[in-house]
């Protein structure tokens, strides 16, 4: 029986089905949640990176590029936790011990050191879905949860588009 169930969530629409499936979860065994959002370079709404903010001598990068560079992340800043406040009052509502955590750094890392310290019984993450050379050069957070949680790991896959699909199954026709 799941107690306690870490939810990662990115602001994604994967995020949002994350959230649901660990809600459901959470409804059938009556556990706590814990929301998780990690303040990331790899999540792609994230600002672009900036270099370093006192780089006269590289066109582009001056204070006025810094400036904006800062509010674009205190803005992705508020969001996250907009986004974390929304799903917890939703759980909270149906009668769902939640809470909410927003901790930059490496993704992989933060959802298993808060995994350990908060005792989850179980992570529930999404999938990108980035496979061979992508995979290989940007990581999977998936993959490195899966092999570094200290508890069960549930990892929602994002949902085959209609036309991939029916190519799959027009090969599998072709082939039987």
């Amino acid at each position: 029986m799941f107690n306690k169930i870490l939810v990662a969530l990115d602001r994604s629409e994967m995020g949002r089905d994350v959230f649901e499936q660990a809600l459901e979860l959470a409804k059938l065994t009556s556990a706590k949640l814990m929301l998780l959002h990690v303040l990331s370079l790899e999540e792609s709404s994230s600002p672009d990176f900036m270099i370093a903010p006192h780089i006269d001598y590289y066109p582009g990068w001056n204070e006025q590029s810094f400036k904006l560079h800062q509010q674009n992340w205190e803005t992705f800043k508020t969001e996250g936790l907009q986004m974390l406040q929304s799903f917890s009052s939703q759980a909270n509502t149906l009668g769902i011990t939640t809470e909410f955590t927003q901790n930059p750094g490496s993704p992989g890392r933060i959802i298993c050191d808060l995994a350990k310290v908060w005792n989850a019984d179980i992570i529930v993450m999404g999938r990108r879905g980035h496979s061979g050379l992508t995979e290989l050069f940007m990581g999977s957070v998936s993959n490195y949860v899966l092999h570094h949680a200290p508890c069960s790991v549930h990892v929602i896959h994002l949902p085959i588009p209609a036309k991939s699909a029916e190519m799959i199954i027009e090969n599998t026709t072709a082939v039987s």
